[in-house]
């Protein structure tokens, strides 16, 4: 059955020779040169495969790309960029495009990215028939088109059915338990109970407890016999949340309780089985956490068999839309409000703020703007002043600028917190572009966090003296 598909450049000539080349690959082609007039025709026509070129006038490549997956997730987006560059390469993957096309165009290539972004919504399609058969939702309620959504849909995907512990690592907000009740609800353990703990949120006193139980009388408080959490998981799966916050005399109980499979409560001297499933979480870096002393390295290593990387929303642009489609649908819903839809200028707000508090931060800016809004959409004046007014920030260090003179063991700092900025604080890689080994970084991070604190110290003395 042929597809159609949906090509847009603002160049009359390229727009052509795309038409006729997948034309006479047997497809259904609709061309155009503008890039609103082609956003209009994908919500009106059943369109399966969008290719745009990367430079516009009218509208970036990369902001169609985002446009089209905000409203149609599903439809595979092909990005066709003279711009050979790896920024333009990385841009157009976060923004969610499927595949990218170097100008000028191999027309053998350009069928087969066509052809694979076809399966992929095939598949897509499959996939929806499966479960709208079977009566069922989608195992977890991960919403993301972007390349590093992709990859931890294929990581959940792949590690779901094994019992190897996870560990998750994420900004805070970017839904490291959902990760954690995805992995549960594809896993064989799914009939079984999802328990969870906030290792930060349990006094240091009560944490050998809350994981392994006690019994009547352990300790003052004790009146009755408590059941650990590692035995209520018994049969699915146990997620502890904010592991680095784990009491360093807490850690080798833990580790033994992993290695043997048994606890021991509290007062009790019995140690009792368990099978569980363990995935933790955590915002820290754990390895800087153990380079630091402050994790045990055997623990780490006992966690983190499998380690599945959150991506912070700011390095995937191009699920903003789509993510803030579903916040409006389901508040909307709530609040019994008409509200179906953002406007351009709302949607355009959105998606160059930095979302510093990951989709958490999103899903409450969703919220307020229902809760304010008095239209069938989302307004800009139904967002908060910091959405609203948000510039992106300039900041570049540089040996030219005679404005600003520092040591060369600070441009040393800014471009190491540069680099790390810039691959989403993955130590290991920054470490790797600085021509580092990981140790090395990490001792100089370490001596940049001490240096803060002394900062910090310091002011606080002077303050207090002021005072």
């Amino acid at each position: 059955m042929a597809r159609r598909l949906l090509v847009i450049d603002d160049e009359k000539d390229m727009c052509d020779l795309l038409q006729i080349a997948l034309e006479r690959a047997g497809h259904q082609v609709i061309a155009t040169t503008s890039a609103k007039a082609a956003l209009e025709l994908v919500a009106q026509e059943d369109i399966d495969v969008v290719l745009t070129d990367l430079g516009m006038a009218e509208m970036s490549g990369i902001a169609v790309c985002e446009r089209v997956l905000g409203t149609q997730p599903d439809i595979p987006v092909v990005v066709v960029t003279g711009q050979n560059t790896m920024d333009s390469v990385v841009a157009a993957l976060r923004a969610g495009a499927y595949d990218f096309i170097t100008k000028p165009v191999d027309t053998e290539l350009l069928k087969i990215s066509v052809e694979r972004a076809i399966s992929h919504r095939r598949l897509h399609e499959e996939v929806k028939r499966l479960r709208l058969n079977s009566g069922g939702e989608s195992s977890h309620d991960l919403l993301g088109q972007s390349l590093a959504m992709r990859r931890v849909h294929d990581l959940i995907s792949r590690v779901a059915t094994s019992d190897a512990s996870v560990l998750v690592h994420g900004e805070t907000g970017t839904g490291k338990e959902l990760i954690a009740r995805a992995l549960h609800g594809a896993s064989n353990r799914k009939a079984g109970p999802f328990v969870a703990i906030n290792c930060a949120a349990v006094p240091q006193t009560l944490i050998e407890s809350e994981l392994f139980g006690h019994s009547r009388g352990a300790f003052t408080d004790a009146k009755a016999e408590r059941t650990g959490l590692f035995l209520q998981a018994t049969g699915g799966t146990l997620f502890l949340d904010e592991i680095a916050e784990l009491p360093i005399e807490m850690q080798p109980k833990l580790l033994r309780a992993l290695q043997e499979r048994k606890v021991r409560p509290v007062g009790s001297n019995t140690e009792v089985p368990f099978d569980v499933r363990l995935v933790t979480a955590t915002n820290r870096d754990l390895e800087y956490e153990v380079f630091q002393k402050r994790f045990r390295e055997d623990l780490f290593y006992r966690v983190n068999v499998v380690t599945i990387e959150v991506p912070p929303l700011r390095e995937r642009p191009g699920d903003v839309l789509l993510l803030a489609q579903h916040f409006l649908k389901r508040f909307a819903g709530v609040a019994g409000k008409p509200m179906t839809a953002i406007s351009e200028t709302a949607a355009e707000k959105l998606v160059n703020y930095e979302w510093p508090g990951n989709v958490r931060e999103l899903e409450n800016c969703i919220e307020r703007g229902v809760a304010l809004g008095r239209f069938d959409q989302l307004t800009v004046e139904d967002l908060p002043q910091k959405v609203r007014g948000y510039r992106a920030p300039s900041f570049v260090v540089s040996a030219d600028d005679t404005t600003e003179v520092v040591v060369m063991e600070e441009v040393e700092r800014r471009y190491i917190m540069r680099v790390l900025g810039l691959v989403g604080g993955n130590k290991s890689q920054a470490a790797q572009l600085l021509g580092f080994d990981r140790r090395t970084l990490y001792r100089k991070l370490a001596r940049y966090e001490a240096e803060a604190h002394r900062e910090a110290a310091k002011f606080e003395t002077q303050g207090k003296a002021e005072a």
